[in-house]
This record gives structure tokens, C-alpha cells and sequence, in this order.
């Protein structure tokens, strides 16, 4: 495997090194105002939108030059590009692919300029790891669907304009499917009402949401009546390697070696401690183990193959690092990492403490763990369900 960059690889990179070194400052200098500029400015850029193509506004950039961005940005602790990463992910592409010129032409734009933030209505109740199992009903009465039916777990739902929404509008089918057809709904239609779900650490990242004979116009459904299915995986099919993702673990491992550095463990620097070194390195090595898939996973994207049921890997990986690293750190620090932001005695102002409560975003969000395995079991692996 050839790790070298090209000449115009590495001129990109030190591009967006510069435009960080620029127009990043550190946070506590940042204003009022200094989320907008920014976006403004990585908008100005391309970088925004920055694989999709010329023709619906984004810069057709390459993968590779789109992986060094995000491992820049990461390694910067920089601000998302684009406040909607629902929307950059899945519903734009979505809405290129299956959408009609009018929504092109009413929801890309919006998304690339920061003026809309999306949520997904996947996840229900009773079949929350089950996605084709969904009963939130749509019925087409006239002019309008009528919509009816809850969905949970809903990142982003509390603060969002819009959803992209699964509806079952046919129940008599052969396979679970089909019946499946998916619409845009704006969040403050008549009917909809969110319900924010706080977690241990006081975030309210999830939320329940009900859909009360919410009529939904013919116009806002995205693809065919009954195609839903279809375009959800294809939309979910623009999830990318999480090269972006390793290096921010990557940055955290670097914060947990500051921690290190600075705690003492039996009266001794933590950091000379053999247990708490070797930990470390564990951690490194991990880390290293994904970077290294993600890699593999680019590989196949540069030679245009899809990336299939091998992602559960990085994200299984993940899930576990999150709770062993924010778990490590507190016992590491005793009591006061167990303070949150504001306790006298916080360590690094109660970010450990916060992250180790703040679990469920990562572990849960995208399927958990417990899924993951099941995916790698029978579609990597082979091994039969029963």
C-alpha cells in the first residue's frame, strides 16, 4: 500500500492549513459572530458541499483531497463545514439523486450555505434496529400525504428546520421492504411535536418526535412512492471511510496524554506508572487499527467500489475506544473527574466527566454495538443467524 501523497495532494493540504492558521482563532478569542464568518468563509472556499458536483453547487473535489481536509479540520478542533451534517451526508445526495429539479433547486442551496439544519426520522420505539420495520404511517389524501406515527432517538431533532422522513404508505407487501416511501417534512408543520430526550450529562443531542395527521404535500416526497427503501440506502451509502473520525480519536488520545501528564497516581507522575503507559499505548494501537481500515476503506472508494457491511468495523472499534478512554480518564483523575463543568475541582473544565456520561451519542448513534456485531457476523463472516 502506497501511503505517499502527490505534489497537488500535498499543496492542498498545506492550503488548508493555512486557511485554518488564518481564520481559526483560539476559542476564547472567538465572538458572536465568528461561527458565520467562518462558515462564510469555508463556503467561499468550496469546502462545503466539497464532493459534490458543479452543477448543484459543491467543487467535485477528489476523495483523497476530501479526506485531507476533514483529517485538517479534525486535527484543528475546527468547526464543522456546514452546520447541517445530516444534510451534507445523506439528504443532499438524496435529493441529487431522487429528487425533482424543484427540490434541487429549494434544498440544496440551503444546505451548503449553513441556512438549514436536517434531522433523520429513522428510529422508532419498537424497531429501533429493525429500519424496514417501520409503522409511521403516510396516507395520500388528495393533494397530501397524511402523516401519523412516532419515531425516537433523533439526532439534532430539538434545533432542526427539517426532517427526512421514513413513512410506510403501503402495509400489504411481500417483503418489509417495500411500502416504503420517503418525505420531507418541515419540523414546525402543523402536528409535529418534539419531545428532547436528556441524557446523564444534562445534552439534549436526541429527541422523540410525534407526527399527528401532519399533511405532508405530494411535492415533498423524495423519489417514488414506495421507493424509500431504495433511496435510504443509497443516501446512507454516502457515509464516507471515517478517516475524518480516527483522527479525531487520534486528537483525544493526544488530550488524554496532556492528562497524563499532569495526574499523579500513587503520589508518582501517572506517566511513568507501567499500567497506565501501557494503557496508552493500547489505546494508540487501536487507533492506529482503524486509521489503517479507513485507509482500506478509501482504497475502495478511489477504485469506485462500494463500501459495503465493512464499516461496522471502525464503528464497533469506536464505540468500545469512547467509553474505555473517557472511562480511563476519570478513574485516572479519582474524584474530581467525576466533576462536571462549574465543580471548583473540574478537570479540564468536566470535559472527561461530560463525554463518559455523554456515551449513548456515539455508542447507540448509527447502530449499536450489539448490531454492528450481528452485521459483521453474517455479512463479513458468513456465520449463519440461527
Amino acid at each position: 500500500m502506497d501511503f505517499d501523497y502527490t505534489a497537488e495532494e500535498n499543496a492542498f493540504r498545506e492550503e488548508v492549513r493555512k486557511f485554518i492558521s488564518e481564520n481559526l482563532p483560539p476559542k476564547k478569542e472567538r465572538d458572536k459572530n465568528f461561527l458565520n464568518t467562518w462558515l462564510e468563509k469555508v463556503r467561499a472556499k468550496g469546502w462545503v458541499g466539497f464532493s459534490w458536483p458543479k452543477e448543484f453547487g459543491g467543487s467535485a473535489g477528489g476523495l483523497i483531497e476530501q479526506t485531507i481536509l476533514r483529517e485538517e479540520m479534525a486535527l484543528a478542533k475546527a468547526p464543522p463545514l456546514g452546520t447541517s451534517m445530516m444534510g451534507l451526508a445523506w439528504v443532499g445526495p438524496g435529493i441529487m439523486e431522487y429528487g425533482t429539479e424543484e427540490q434541487k433547486r429549494k434544498f440544496i442551496p440551503d444546505i451548503l450555505d449553513s441556512k438549514v439544519t436536517w434531522c433523520t426520522g429513522y428510529s422508532e420505539p419498537n424497531h429501533g434496529s429493525d429500519l424496514a420495520a417501520i409503522q409511521c404511517k403516510a396516507e395520500l389524501h388528495g393533494d397530501n400525504y397524511v402523516v401519523n406515527g412516532q419515531k425516537i432517538w433523533t439526532t439534532g431533532a430539538p434545533w432542526s428546520q427539517w426532517i427526512i422522513l421514513l413513512t410506510r404508505t403501503q402495509f400489504d407487501v411481500e417483503s418489509k421492504h417495500d411500502g416504503i416511501t420517503c418525505l420531507l417534512v418541515p419540523m414546525d408543520a402543523p402536528g409535529v411535536e418534539v419531545r428532547p430526550i436528556e441524557n446523564m450529562a444534562g445534552d439534549k443531542h436526541f429527541a422523540e418526535i410525534f407526527f399527528t395527521d401532519v399533511q405532508v404535500p405530494v411535492e415533498n416526497r423524495l423519489g417514488a412512492e414506495g421507493d424509500g427503501w431504495k433511496v435510504t440506502v443509497s443516501a446512507l451509502a454516502n457515509e464516507r471511510s471515517s478517516i475524518g473520525e480516527v483522527t479525531q480519536m487520534f486528537a483525544k488520545l493526544e488530550n488524554l496524554k496532556e492528562l497524563v501528564k499532569v495526574t499523579y497516581k500513587q503520589g508518582k507522575p501517572a506517566q511513568e506508572d507501567p499500567s497506565v503507559r501501557r494503557k496508552v499505548a493500547q489505546f494508540e494501537m487501536k487507533i492506529a487499527a482503524m486509521k489503517y481500515n479507513g485507509l482500506r476503506y478509501l482504497t475502495k472508494q478511489i477504485k469506485g467500489e462500494p463500501l459495503t457491511s465493512e464499516t461496522s468495523v471502525n464503528k464497533l472499534h469506536r464505540a468500545s475506544l469512547e467509553i474505555e478512554m473517557d472511562d480511563f480518564a476519570v478513574e485516572l483523575t479519582g474524584q474530581a473527574g467525576l466533576q462536571l463543568r462549574g465543580g471548583d475541582a473540574a478537570v479540564d473544565g468536566g470535559s472527561w466527566s461530560k463525554s463518559a456520561l455523554n456515551w449513548p451519542n456515539v455508542v447507540i448513534g448509527g447502530g449499536t454495538p450489539n448490531i454492528q456485531r450481528n452485521i459483521i457476523a453474517e455479512r463479513l463472516l458468513g456465520m449463519p443467524k440461527d
